[in-house]
């Protein structure tokens, strides 16, 4: 599983975040989305050594980049002073890859944050990659392109959803639930708009066919989170950690976030 983690992981360092960001304004200029690159590159080869310095102090580089990544939401809001359900997407995309920064250098390090396993810590890492980050961001286009109350509730939900599921792993295995829930209805949304919405479509058939993907590939991949979700709460036979990797973690990689992004970049490139 490591490996296939690790390889999810340097897929959201290396693309997906880079990619997101030329989606999103001035806000997040062309200087910083190279220094993104500048921690990024570290944080992919400290997934790779054995834990101790040299991992850690390269996860700390790529901690410093998700920082100042999320420093530019306070940034965007005094410009913006809007909180419309696109614009509280963007913000979560802006702010969520921290959290994978953080429990990245935790992880490298060996050391259990607020008593998380070193096995969890590891999987924060690509969950706030796909279903923070281009989650989010995808959410927040979609809204943006197709003005509507299935649009307004996705960018809605997909935020609220990543914050309760964060919340659930300080509180318990409920509120996680009642996050997955949350999110799962937001993410659901997203597809319906992206499969139904000729605004959002496009009329290329190669963009049409990968929004077409992405939108598919969330009917199982968050089924499967809600079927773990509700397992961890209620102690029901659930998959496991590693076949959630194989299967939601890598769809919603690769199935999901990669092809939205690409999608995104070929249509008119509406920005956030």
């Amino acid at each position: 599983m490591t490996v296939l983690v690790n390889l999810v992981v340097m897929l959201g360092m290396l693309v997906v975040v880079p990619v997101g960001l030329t989606l999103i304004d001035d806000s997040v200029p062309v200087r910083a989305r190279l220094w993104w690159l500048l921690g990024a590159v570290p944080g992919a080869v400290s997934l790779w050594l054995p834990r101790g310095v040299p991992a850690t102090v390269l996860a700390a580089l790529y901690a410093l980049a998700t920082v100042a990544l999320a420093l530019r939401a306070p940034l965007r809001v005094a410009r913006t002073r809007s909180f419309a359900p696109a614009e509280v997407a963007v913000l979560t995309a802006l702010v969520t890859p921290s959290v994978a920064g953080v429990a990245l250098v935790a992880e490298r390090h060996g050391y259990e944050l607020f008593g998380f396993g070193l096995g969890i810590l590891a999987l924060t890492v690509p969950h706030f990659h796909f279903a923070g980050f281009a989650a989010a961001l995808v959410a927040g286009l979609v809204c943006r392109a197709a003005a509507g109350r299935a649009s307004r509730l996705a960018a809605w939900s997909v935020p609220a959803g990543t914050l309760l599921v964060l919340a659930g792993y300080f509180v318990d295995d409920w509120v996680e639930l009642a996050g997955t829930a949350v999110l799962t209805v937001g993410m659901w949304l997203v597809g319906y708009v992206t499969w139904r919405d000729p605004r959002v479509r496009g009329t290329d058939r190669t963009t049409r066919r990968l929004l077409t993907v992405s939108a598919a590939v969330l009917v199982a991949t968050m089924l499967l989170a809600l079927s773990w979700a509700v397992g961890e709460a209620t102690g029901l036979p659930h998959p496991s950690l590693t076949w959630m990797a194989a299967t939601h973690g890598l769809g919603n990689a690769l199935g999901f976030a990669l092809c939205s992004l690409l999608a995104w970049r070929r249509l008119a490139r509406t920005a956030l």
